[in-house]
């Protein structure tokens, strides 16, 4: 019963995602979902309380699908730190420039009237992302090899240099500025340049 019942809910999942990005939140009704994944409005609310928060286990769900193993490269054990980012960074480019990890973006960013809504979303989606990254930078500081500073800061100056002329460009439809290896690999050095605690550290 246990794995039909998680079946069950990820279909009711996988159903909603799809309608929510054909259609927005606002037109998306919970007996529309009901309909197309088929059964009753009751069955829905057995799994998910109201659709704001069918809406945020969707989005959530889909984001932690494809970000997971890219935040695993965190912890891969390597003593280089170089080596480390520049993996873990060129997955982080990829995963943002995903077609469905932009559709997903755009969809919640179209929902942006909805404070109480987008403030879960970001709670549950990038902001656990960036305690992840956070976490790691807290390690690589406790090791003696990245400066210290508050890791949450540390970890959003990563993502900032890693995102710059990549992820923004695409959210509006654009190509990239940059080539993504080439603006990784100059990502971390201006990183390692900052934070990283053995000079040597920061030159190839």
């Amino acid at each position: 019963m246990r794995v039909k019942t998680d079946s069950r809910r990820q279909a009711i999942l996988d159903t909603a995602l799809a309608l929510f990005r054909e259609v927005g939140y606002e037109r998306a009704s919970m007996a529309a979902i009901a309909a197309r994944v088929g059964g009753s409005k009751g069955t829905l609310y057995n799994y998910f309380k109201n659709k704001d928060d069918l809406f945020a286990a969707a989005m959530v769900g889909a984001m932690e699908e494809q970000g997971m193993a890219m935040l695993d490269l965190l912890d891969s054990g390597s003593d280089d730190v170089r080596v480390v980012l520049c993996r873990f960074g060129a997955a982080y480019v990829r995963f943002l420039s995903a077609p469905e990890h932009l559709s997903i973006v755009r969809t919640v960013v179209s929902e942006g009237a909805n404070a109480t809504l987008g403030a879960q979303l970001y709670e549950l989606g990038p902001k656990r992302g960036a305690r992840e990254m956070a976490g790691f930078v807290l390690r690589m500081q406790e090791q003696g090899k990245l400066r210290q500073g508050d890791p949450m800061i540390v970890g959003a100056h990563l993502r900032a240099l890693l995102e710059a002329g990549i992820y923004e460009p695409q959210l509006f439809g654009a190509a990239p500025d940059y080539d993504i290896e080439s603006a990784v690999a100059l990502a971390v050095e201006a990183f390692l340049r900052a934070y990283g605690q053995d000079p040597a550290a920061a030159n190839p």
